[in-house]
């Protein structure tokens, strides 16, 4: 605090312009690397927002170092080492861009991570205490990724289900605890018992649209991205394996390997309803950011097993547009209504949900 009669500090207008630029840059740059995280973090208000923006586009930078297909394994390894010192190191952030000058793969993600320093300008400009929450959970992510490049050093390769789901934990999991911490410190009516409760259940919730994630990019994964997240020893189980994963001879017995993943995710998916449906009536804004992509994974599983000839096709199963439009304007009318919420997710869990006027 300031002593009476003393010049209270001006902050420094080149870290304002600066931070004003990483501002711009985030907000610019979301809704080419996500569609429907671009959607929910829109309705977050104030440092909140601010603070689930940042966190999302460093995860995304973690992600695509991990799937960088032009690096071995160690250098992988230590480009998530030196992203996680970003953290502790203004000046390493600063140059991190210089180190993955050379990268390759999608145009925006490229983008995203050759402006790695602007990310962090926009963290630092956090409060402390959100500072932290950000720094522990997408270092852990870091962390799990690290581990899994130099486990499979030629390009992941699942090899059982409890190998699976500590995969998921550590890209998707951790930014479920990240978000209900976030929810904590930022929403007042997310108190400590509404807390203890959501922290309880938010790795489900998280965890759940990574699952259909998964399945949605079976193909997409393995052929561009050399990553193949089905576990080894379900596809054996089903007479099939990561060589013959698409083998045109061996598709029914894919799918009926991948049967397993489905009703995981839908079990899953009903653990992310009821982290939502626990989330309070008041904290409106954090509803609506959970709903949207809740009901995004609902009706993409629910194309996957109605178009058992994707996989065969390589396409990857998207819901339209008109139904991703009908899905908003429906959350945005019942996200009051607990009763509401499961309706909309139980309809959409049957067939695509159209409204008429929306288009």
């Amino acid at each position: 605090m300031p002593v009476a009669g003393e010049p209270m500090e001006l902050p420094d207008p080149a870290d304002a312009r600066r931070i004003a630029a990483a501002d711009r840059f985030a907000r610019e740059i979301l809704p080419s690397v996500s569609r429907t995280f671009a959607l929910s973090i829109r309705v977050l208000p104030g440092d909140l927002g601010k603070a689930v923006l940042t966190a999302y586009l460093l995860c995304r930078i973690a992600d695509t170092l991990e799937d960088e297909p032009s690096l071995p394994a160690a250098a992988k390894a230590e480009l998530l080492d030196e992203f996680a010192l970003c953290f502790e190191q203004p000046a390493a952030a600063d140059a991190f861009p210089t180190r993955v000058a050379t990268i390759s793969g999608e145009a925006a993600h490229v983008r995203l991570s050759r402006n790695t320093d602007l990310v962090f300008v926009l963290y630092r400009s956090l409060p402390l205490s959100t500072q932290v929450h950000v720094r522990r959970w997408v270092t852990e992510m870091a962390v799990g990724m690290r581990k899994f490049v130099l486990l499979y050093p030629h390009g992941i390769r699942i090899q059982t289900l409890d190998e699976y789901k500590e995969y998921c934990y550590y890209v998707a999991g951790t930014v479920g605890y990240l978000l209900t911490d976030l929810w904590h410190e930022h929403v007042p009516s997310v108190g400590e018992e509404q807390y203890r409760v959501l922290r309880e259940r938010c790795r489900a919730f998280a965890e759940a649209l990574q699952t259909v994630n998964i399945l949605k990019d079976v193909t997409t994964d393995a052929e561009k991205e050399n990553s193949i997240y089905v576990p080894e020893d379900l596809l054996r189980a089903h007479g099939v394996s990561h060589a013959t994963l698409l083998a045109p001879e061996r598709l029914d017995s894919t799918r009926d390997a991948l049967a397993t993943l489905v009703q995981l995710a839908w079990h899953d998916l009903e653990g992310a309803r009821r982290y939502l449906l626990l989330v309070p009536r008041r904290a409106v804004a954090v509803r609506l950011f959970c709903i949207m992509p809740l009901l995004f994974a609902y009706a993409t599983l629910r194309d996957l097993t109605r178009t058992p000839q994707a996989l065969a096709r390589r396409e990857v199963v998207k819901i339209s547009r008109r139904e991703v439009k009908a899905l908003i304007v429906a959350a945005f009318l019942t996200i009051l209504s607990n009763r509401g919420v499961g309706w909309l997710a139980d309809r959409v869990m049957r067939r695509p949900f159209v409204m008429r006027g929306v288009r």
